[in-house]
């Protein structure tokens, strides 16, 4: 292979008189990183097997991060948590049944934008394994029989469309028709535009079924997590006997920057946070993640006398 010459004493540079073949690219047989190099751990590292936490920034090895109920070791940050891995956290092996699994939105006013609506919900289902953004049933927690529902925020935000407002609906109805005690672990970014108002219909239906439940003087658990927000924050989520939320939860109903534009005034600082809201009184009580199974098995039992809660 030729090769341009360096200026030397007694010769000149000259241009090779033939192209030079290309080069094949060397592989890994050829050449390695030395080891303990920052290129050699970027090499070596698989990828997906380690996540940077966004509040602390520490690196934390992905299955000792699902171990821990996907909360940070380091600093406690509370990561997204899927509806079906909440669930398993939550009820007793084996003891939870889920109900209208099967019921799925359509697209009644055919909304289009850079996707139809029907796409949307399509793409999100293939991605998420649900059907919508919450899943509803009875379990046991404790040994205590319950109705649950828990929300996805994977699912279209969470946001609540009209199967998501009937599914909380009948899970509500059946809890007060079986004199259960219900429990609702929120997750949304309020209401789904995409159908109009049929989607903000269902704030005044949940609230409606939540009174009903309250009238028959059973126990409603509201669980408040990152984030819970505009319309499902402004109807049945708000209403519980008791209000308890995950640390840090962003929970409000508009956002921190909408109200900053609209108000032109600085916020307090932690303005909408879990922490701010308890010390107001709008929060009962602040949970940990691990926590939350056993201070929601005391809770209703403390609140379900009025309940048949057999734990045949």
């Amino acid at each position: 292979m030729a090769k341009s010459t360096e200026n030397r004493p007694g010769s000149d540079a000259h241009e090779p008189g033939i192209t030079p073949p290309p080069v094949p690219p060397e592989t890994s047989f050829n050449k390695k990183s030395k080891i303990g190099t920052p290129q050699a751990r970027k090499r070596d590292m698989p990828e997906g097997l380690w996540k940077k936490c966004p509040d602390c920034e520490e690196m934390i090895f992905e299955g000792a991060l699902e171990e821990n109920l996907k909360v940070c070791p380091k600093c406690e940050f509370h990561y997204p948590f899927c509806a079906y891995a909440r669930i398993d956290s939550l009820v007793d092996a084996g003891s939870f049944g889920e109900l209208d699994g099967d019921m799925i939105s359509v697209d009644t006013l055919e909304f289009t934008g850079t996707d139809s609506y029907a796409a949307k919900l399509e793409k999100y289902r293939n991605r998420t394994g649900l059907s919508d953004a919450i899943i509803i049933g009875t379990g046991k927690m404790g040994g205590q029989k319950l109705a649950l529902g828990v929300m996805d925020f994977n699912f279209l935000g969470g946001s609540m469309g009209s199967v998501v407002g009937e599914k909380v609906t009948r899970l509500i109805e059946l809890a007060t028709e079986k004199r259960l005690p219900l429990v609702i672990i929120s997750s949304s970014g309020g209401a789904r535009m995409y159908e109009g108002m049929f989607s903000l219909m269902q704030m005044a239906k949940t609230s409606a079924a939540v009174a009903y439940h309250g009238r028959a003087k059973l126990p409603y658990i509201s669980v408040l997590t990152h984030p819970t927000t505009a319309g499902v924050m402004a109807s049945y989520a708000s209403l519980g006997d008791l209000i308890i939320s995950e640390p840090k939860a962003m929970i409000g109903f508009a956002g921190p920057r909408v109200i900053k534009d609209t108000t032109q005034s600085e916020l307090p600082e932690g303005f909408q946070t879990a922490e701010f809201l308890m010390e107001r009184g709008l929060i009962d009580s602040i949970v940990p993640r691990h926590q939350l199974k056993s201070k929601l098995t005391k809770y209703i039992e403390y609140l379900g006398s009025n309940c048949r809660c057999a734990a045949s």
